[in-house]
């Protein structure tokens, strides 16, 4: 099986529309469980996770409901 290119933190914060620095805040202080992989110094993130992580965060709109 062929392994899925990791992701730059740029990347990741675009895909997310968040920036770097959000990024970097949300790991350090664990706010959210969006996996990462640390490869020496560097911070990667895989696509699977990015998907996964936008999979749990959404929510059913309750616009109109009662």
């Amino acid at each position: 099986m062929p392994i899925a290119p990791l992701l730059k933190p740029e990347e990741a914060a675009a895909m997310l529309r968040v920036q770097v620095q959000t990024l970097n805040v949300w790991r350090c202080q664990k706010r959210y469980p969006l996996k990462f992989i640390k490869v020496g110094s560097r911070i990667r993130y895989r696509l699977a996770d990015i998907e996964e992580f936008i999979k749990g965060s959404t929510r059913g709109s309750t616009v109109g409901q009662r």
